[in-house]
């Protein structure tokens, strides 16, 4: 029976959705699934389809852009394992690791280098410790009480020969954490501005007094000690605030990265002052390297980045050189620049000249290491997304780079797919480099006609290229993970359909013979194995191809066709051409997986569901995407319902709009400016533009550079014109940049002010993700009531 909605406050307990969704939600997780770099193992990692209530109302520090369990030392917000399995390749059976701890939450699981065992970390009540399992035995053991910090991530890492780990650990001497009720302030909280710009976006949990820094550098700070496979442990570094640590590839140095004073209130902590210094591996300081500064006043714009040093990392081909990177434009994007990034390497002992690698035209992006005469340099620019692959010689840095792509990233269909890479001798991933200069590249394959993943051979002398391989069914959908041995042409790939769980096989390119199967996790939704899939294909009335994947209830009659209601799923995405934005992902031979974000329960209620719908925003030349952002969003609605009509599977009167974070936007948009739903639902959305002043989502203009556009794109500008139901729910504790829980706050009260039909749900302690099986079965159980009464019973419309 559906429930009087009120207009004020509903005094309410949890609610559960209709037995037929609940079977759907109830459901057992399969593994995650890791497999080491010779695809010799696999290990299982198991958790709980849900957190609970009582998970998330632990004890919780918000600074910095952290969320800390200050009792524990790790992310408040981090998901565990429960269990860990284990398994040969070519076994049958899957193994229990024995000795794992009692009720265990397991985190940061890691291979040794010689992949022989792994570590793990532990959160008992007190705190994290370190463990590791022998994958020989199959036998886990403990080595370190709750003394691990966590609190910044990883808390550990692998000695190079295996022998041990390097731990962040608490200080003995650990200061107590201020209390900030008992605390009594010294004096007010004082900003300044110097004179300089300094346009920060909208960041979440940043530190706001003197008390929050105090902890924030109680927290951070950890000691170091090597930990051997006995457990006994020895001190390698006094305190600080270490937030990352990297051996050499040989193992014999280490950069160290640490924050530094003074902290800020407008920045998380990665953008405060730090300083890489170079370590001897048994802990002798060698040299300062570089010193990042407080970046809270960078340049204005997403391609904006800081002068100095950045990017520093170790050569993975090399035993102990570092490579990293520095702006030519001085971090600028407005600066006119023939290339904007320079990239260096340096051999220890690190006190020559550095050398000139490669001058990137766009910003730098990322790099994979070869042999000495092999390298791969990416660069990438925002604006005009254009990202270029560069092939050098590092050995040869007089030798002029040759262009391997240069392409609009967000192009799909002309993807030339990823370099594979293997573990060297010094355990660090470089190119797969057969014959001396063949690579292999693996595609996702999307064309206009579907999905077919690709293997590519890439000479990197004469820069030919043979496909080797192509995905050609009709009925399954594949995903290629790795080479297991390229000569041999053996793989470990992934394969799937519509009602077949993803399940892992070893292909063979060079024979003939059947994949063998390596594991056979089944179907946890079978009741929906007969709903109706497939992926439909439209056009905007300006041109712009579109598509989305409709489901149909099981058994419904395609030739008497009755008039469904429909829900509408979907999220924007900015793009500068027509071309890629008419491009397709969707795959209609995917499995089917449910998850609380997506529509595709009601299906059991009778409905049709357009899920993942097209919501291209074009912005061509020199016109940016969001200058037209509310009329292309209705167009792209009107697109998708005209096409669904047309099939003469719905009424159109009886159509719902839905989606999240910036779905949610999308969705008090089309319900604010056109009258094309019923209802709509919108989840942890941000609905007031000028709260999120100096950029949003993929909009890189500020407030009062594009007044007109915020103002225009904000539905919160608009609320006297929303006259359409929409249910407005929000994480209690949302973490997510821009979409504070006062957002849907605000908008509630603007739409109630003018009388809307309007209903806000809080769910409490959830974050911008939802996550408690409480809240998420009553998030279900309100969506399913708004439907109901607003789309499938709709009357008197």
């Amino acid at each position: 029976m559906i429930s009087t909605l009120l207009q004020a406050q509903e005094k309410l307990t949890y609610q559960t959705p209709p037995v037929e969704m609940l079977k759907l939600v109830d459901i057992e997780r399969a593994p995650i699934v890791d497999i080491d770099s010779k695809g010799e193992q696999m290990l299982f990692y198991y958790r709980n389809t849900f957190k609970t209530l009582n998970d998330l109302s632990q004890p919780e520090l918000r600074l910095a852009g952290l969320r800390i369990n200050p009792e524990t030392n790790i992310s408040s917000n981090i998901t565990y394992y429960n269990n860990i399995c284990y398994k040969k390749i070519m076994d049958d059976k899957i193994q229990q690791i024995t000795g794992l701890p009692e009720e265990p939450r397991i985190a940061y699981v890691s291979f040794s280098p010689d992949e022989s065992k792994i570590a793990f970390t532990h959160t008992s009540n007190s705190g994290v410790e370190l463990w590791i399992a022998d994958l020989k035995t199959l036998q886990a053991r403990k080595l370190t009480d709750a003394l691990l910090n966590a609190n910044v991530g990883f808390p550990y890492r692998w000695i190079p020969n295996g022998n041990g780990l390097l731990a962040f650990m608490l200080p003995e001497n650990r200061t107590e954490l201020k209390d900030q009720k008992v605390t009594l302030p010294e004096g007010p909280v004082v900003s300044v501005s110097d004179g300089q710009v300094s346009q920060n976006r909208t960041y979440q949990d940043l530190l706001k007094n003197p008390v929050d820094e105090a902890n924030f550098e109680i927290l951070m700070t950890s000691e170091l000690y090597t930990v051997n496979l006995n457990g006994v442990k020895t001190l390698w570094k006094e305190a600080g605030m270490y937030i990352d640590e990297t051996y050499s590839p040989d193992g014999k140095y280490m950069i160290l990265t640490t924050i530094s004073k003074p902290f800020s209130y407008a920045v998380p902590f990665y953008s405060f002052p730090n300083t890489t210094d170079i370590y001897t591996s048994d802990g002798k300081f060698i040299m300062n390297f570089s010193r990042q500064p407080l970046l809270d006043k960078l340049p204005v714009g997403f391609m904006a980045t800081f002068e100095g040093k950045r990017n520093i990392r170790w050569r993975a081909d090399k035993p102990a050189t570092l490579a990293w990177t520095e702006a030519l434009d001085k971090g600028d994007p407005t600066v006119e620049a023939e290339y904007r990034d320079e990239l260096f390497q340096l051999n220890a002992p690190f006190t020559g000249e550095p050398c000139s690698l490669i001058k990137t035209i766009n910003r730098f992006s990322g790099i994979t290491w070869g042999n000495d005469n092999f390298a791969v340099v990416y660069d990438r620019w925002w604006n005009t997304r254009n990202n270029k692959a560069y092939l050098i010689n590092p050995s040869e840095s007089n030798l002029s780079p040759k262009i391997l792509s240069d392409r609009n990233y967000q192009d799909l269909y002309n993807d030339p797919g990823i370099i594979q890479t293997e573990k060297n001798e010094y355990g660090r991933y470089v190119m797969r480099i057969d014959d001396s200069s063949t690579v292999y590249l693996f595609g996702d394959g999307y064309t206009a006609e579907g999905q077919f993943p690709f293997i590519d051979a890439l000479d990197l002398k004469t820069l030919k290229k043979k496909r080797i391989y192509q995905w050609a069914g009709t009925n399954q959908a594949e995903e290629l993970i790795s080479f297991i041995d390229s000569k041999a042409g053996t793989l470990i790939t992934r394969i799937e359909s519509p009602t077949e769980f993803p399940n892992y096989y070893i292909r063979n390119l060079r024979k003939r013979i059947a994949n063998i199967p390596l594991t056979s996790f089944g179907n946890p939704f079978k009741s929906i194995e007969g709903v109706h899939k497939e992926v439909i294909s439209y056009e905007r009335e300006d041109g712009v191809k579109l598509s989305g994947t409709l489901y149909l209830p099981e058994g419904y009659d395609m030739e008497k066709k009755e008039k469904l209601p429909m829900i509408m799923w979907a999220y924007p995405a900015e793009y500068k051409d027509k071309n890629s934005a008419g491009q397709s992902n969707a795959n209609p031979n995917s499995f089917t997986y449910l998850s609380y974000g997506n529509p595709i329960y009601w299906v059991t209620r009778g409905y049709a569901i357009l899920d993942d719908a097209s919501f291209p925003i074009v912005g061509e030349g020199g016109e940016q995407p969001n200058d037209t952002f509310t009329e292309q969003l209705v167009a792209n609605a009107k697109a998708a319902i005209d096409a669904v009509d047309a099939l003469g599977y719905i009424d159109r009167k009886r159509v719902a709009v839905g989606g999240h974070s910036y779905g949610a936007f999308m969705t008090a948009n089309l319900l604010t400016h056109s009258d094309l739903f019923a209802a709509g639902i919108a989840r942890s959305g941000a609905y007031n533009r000028s709260l999120t002043p100096f950029g949003f989502q993929s909009e890189e203009r500020n407030y009062w550079e594009a007044t007109d556009v915020y103002d225009a794109m904000s539905p919160f500008m608009h609320a006297d014109k929303m006259k359409t139901p929409m249910l407005l729910i929000h994480g209690e504790a949302d973490n997510n940049s821009g979409t504070h829980t006062m957002q849907s706050e605000r908008y509630f009260q603007a739409l109630k002010s003018f009388g809307a039909p309007v209903r806000l749900v809080i769910l409490p302690l959830e974050s911008h993700g939802y996550v408690a099986r409480e809240n998420v079965l009553h998030l279900l159980w309100e969506q399913d009531q708004w439907l109901e009464k607003h789309v499938k019973n709709r009357s008197g419309k």
